[in-house]
Order: C-alpha cells, then sequence, then structure tokens
C-alpha cells in the first residue's frame, strides 16, 4: 500500500539491511532529520535525478530508518542509517515542507528468483578475492569477510561493499530478481578484482621501495 515518506536525494545507494554513514548539514535536511526523529525515523534515499530538482516519478529508492544520530554543536549531524524496503515514487506531493515528500509504493525480488546452490558458492568466492585486495590495498590485516546465509541479503550486502559506478548501483537496487542481481555481480566482481590487483601491483612496489632485496656491490669493479 502506497505511504508517504520524506525523500532525500543523494548520490549514494543504500541497500535494505545495509548501514550507510551521513552527514546532514543543509537546514531543509536538519529540518527533515528533526521532524523523523520525532516520528518513525524514516526516509526515502534516492538517486539525485540529472537537470532536475526533484527526484521523478517511477524513481527508485531505498527507505532509511536512522540507527545513530549525533548532533553537532552548531546545528549539523552525523547519523547512520539502515536501509529497509526499496520503493518506486508514484508520486512527488505538494507540501509546505523545505524538503521533498513523495508518495512511495514498495516492492521486493521476484518470488523463487534464487539462483542454485554452486552459483551462490561461486559469487562467495568472488568476493572474498576482491575483498582480501582492498583489504591489502587499504593495508587492513586480512579478514574472513562475513556474509549473509541467504542469497538475496548477500546480493544486497556485496553490491553495498563494491565500489563502481553510482549508476551500476542504482540498476542493482532496482533489479527484481535475485538470480539477476547475482549473475550481474559474478560478471561485475572479476573486472573490479583485476583493477584492485593492478593497483596493488604498485602499492606492493612502493612498499618494498628501501625495504629488503641485496645491495648492489659498489666495490666489485674497483
Amino acid at each position: 500500500m502506497p505511504f508517504r515518506l520524506p525523500i532525500f536525494p543523494l548520490s549514494a545507494v543504500l541497500f535494505p539491511g545495509n548501514p550507510l554513514p551521513l552527514h546532514i548539514f543543509e537546514p531543509r535536511y536538519r529540518r527533515m532529520l528533526s521532524d523523523i526523529l520525532s516520528g518513525d525515523r524514516r526516509f526515502g534515499l534516492t538517486p539525485v535525478a540529472p537537470a532536475a530538482d526533484a527526484p521523478l516519478v517511477g524513481a527508485v529508492g531505498c527507505v532509511a530508518e536512522v540507527r545513530l544520530n549525533q548532533e553537532l554543536p552548531d546545528g549539523r549531524s552525523n547519523i547512520v542509517v539502515i536501509g529497509g524496503s526499496r520503493f518506486i515514487i508514484a508520486e512527488v506531493l505538494d507540501e509546505s515542507t523545505p524538503y521533498l515528500v513523495g508518495r512511495v509504493e514498495v516492492f521486493d525480488d521476484e518470488p523463487a528468483s534464487e539462483p542454485p546452490p554452486e552459483t551462490i558458492e561461486s559469487l562467495r568466492d568472488l568476493f572474498a578475492r576482491y575483498a582480501a585486495g582492498v583489504r591489502e590495498l587499504s593495508d587492513s590485516p586480512p579478514e574472513e569477510p562475513s556474509l549473509p546465509a541467504d542469497a538475496q541479503n548477500l546480493s544486497f550486502h556485496i553490491a553495498a561493499t563494491i565500489e563502481c559506478d553510482l549508476g551500476i548501483k542504482q540498476r542493482l537496487l532496482a533489479g527484481r530478481s535475485t538470480a539477476g542481481r547475482i549473475h550481474d555481480l559474478r560478471l561485475l566482481l572479476p573486472l573490479l578484482t583485476t583493477a584492485v590487483e593492478r593497483g596493488l601491483e604498485v602499492h606492493r612496489q612502493a612498499h618494498s621501495n628501501g625495504k629488503g632485496g641485496n645491495m648492489p656491490d659498489m666495490l666489485a669493479s674497483q
């Protein structure tokens, strides 16, 4: 059933079940935060529409529930939200609030759209390789990623974690097939991993400069 939801257009993609830290500083969104904290603590995160002041009807977003709120002395806030249901904007409402409000309809993946277990396991392996490379690139200690057990939440978690074009993330969010999302991630992850591993080659060389290796014998030819 459609319902009213404050809308926050942002160049970020929130996925169900995943956290996202946000910094709230514009006056209209400070007002929005104040209003939702006195209510159900929810708003909708949607992509920024190109050359438009408001998200378009039909835009796909994700419900954001405020879990942590750190109010700063100057009125700004640092918050952490958790992704809830995905939605489509059915109508942008004409209301007196300084922020946007939409009438939205939630949706979920189609039933019976899970791939076979071996496909899911393949995705886990691909992501583990990608994540290991990212951690090494950032000089973080090795760590076995903790992944959701079910296919849908696994696909959302990986889509939220990978670093890629926001347009790709938005398409992953809007898709209504768990199997389709996993298929796309299995195509995407090797490309992202290749890019990470190229960066690692440079990273390792930089770390090896001046460290280890045999010094040439400067007197050997004298």
